[in-house]
């Protein structure tokens, strides 16, 4: 029996076709960037070979997953990426949502749109930038911390490239700095889409600002904060690799602090040069961020039964 077009979709297609061809790039990016290179998936199974094809190489199951999870530093890179993530996701929403919430109460237009320039500059610059960036601070010849700031409490200079505890306040302080702005503007857009009539009836109720945004705008902007978290988590054994590789300047002593995922199969790939090792650690990374988000959804689930917060 041939299969007939439904009527009703047939005529929804026709109605909204220029809509239908608006979107034919944005998926046929998804589709080259996204899914057809999932093939690629296989490359972590085997032995790669150049001789014999990229998918011609000997099958070695799992052999080059026991390189990430034998190796002595296995719990320390594991440890890092989680732990660092973690910390980022927390203090990026409680900040982005807090500055979100202050420009919204910003009168001034103009003063509004100077503020949102500045703290999304940061996010356009490129992390090889704000490694030198955070160098000429922190230089022990030059920088303007042990040349500067150190002297006026009456502390000797610091080899910070040199002494790893330090850098995990380093790394915080450069991720809030340079990630901050872009989740800023997503909120915001979200406050200034909320109803101006809800705060009105709240003000003749006699809620002050306080209320307005314990009872108003942070639910309000429940829905978005969820939707980015579990974004966010999805990709917590994804590291920043600029943040953790350039701004340390790849500084040896430092690695018990600044070694994650990324940057150690980057060292190994280019020290071993075995390609099917580092899809085998992306596949890992793929797999545990999906299994993640599929995991956060069900904690969602479980405390918002009713769909409430959407």
């Amino acid at each position: 029996m041939t299969p007939r077009l439904n009527p009703a979709a047939f005529r929804k297609l026709r109605k909204y076709k220029v809509l239908y061809i608006m979107l034919l790039p944005g998926v046929a990016y998804l589709l080259i960037n996204n899914y057809i290179p999932m093939f690629g998936i296989v490359i972590a199974f085997k032995e790669i070979d150049f001789s014999k094809g990229v998918f011609g190489g000997d099958w070695v199951g799992f052999r080059n997953f026991e390189y990430l999870f034998k190796t002595s530093e296995a719990y320390i890179i594991t440890r890092n990426t989680i732990l660092y993530n973690t910390v980022f996701i927390v203090l990026n929403l409680v900040i982005s949502v807090g500055l979100a919430i202050l420009l919204n109460e910003l009168k001034n237009k103009l003063l509004r749109r100077f503020y949102q320039s500045a703290i999304l500059l940061p996010y356009l610059i490129s992390t090889v930038i704000v490694g030198y960036l955070v160098f000429s601070l922190l230089s022990m010849e030059t920088g303007f911390v042990n040349n500067t700031i150190m002297p006026l409490f009456g502390k000797e200079a610091v080899m910070w490239y040199t002494e790893p505890k330090y850098w995990p306040v380093i790394l915080t302080i450069v991720n809030i700095w340079h990630s901050v702005g872009y989740l800023c503007i997503i909120y915001f857009a979200a406050v200034v889409g909320i109803d101006h009539e809800y705060y009105e009836a709240a003000k003749i109720d006699g809620a002050g600002k306080l209320k307005q945004v314990l009872h108003i705008t942070l639910p309000a902007l429940t829905p978005v904060i969820v939707i980015m978290t579990l974004l966010q988590i999805g990709r917590i054994f994804h590291a920043d690799f600029g943040l953790f590789y350039q701004v340390p300047l790849d500084s040896g002593p430092l690695l018990p602090t600044t070694n994650v995922l990324d940057t150690y199969v980057y060292r190994a790939l280019l020290k071993n040069g075995d390609i099917g090792m580092a899809s085998a650690a992306g596949f890992y990374q793929s797999i545990v961020g999906f299994a993640l988000i599929l995991f956060t959804n069900y904690v969602v689930k479980k405390i918002n039964p009713d769909n409430s917060l959407f």
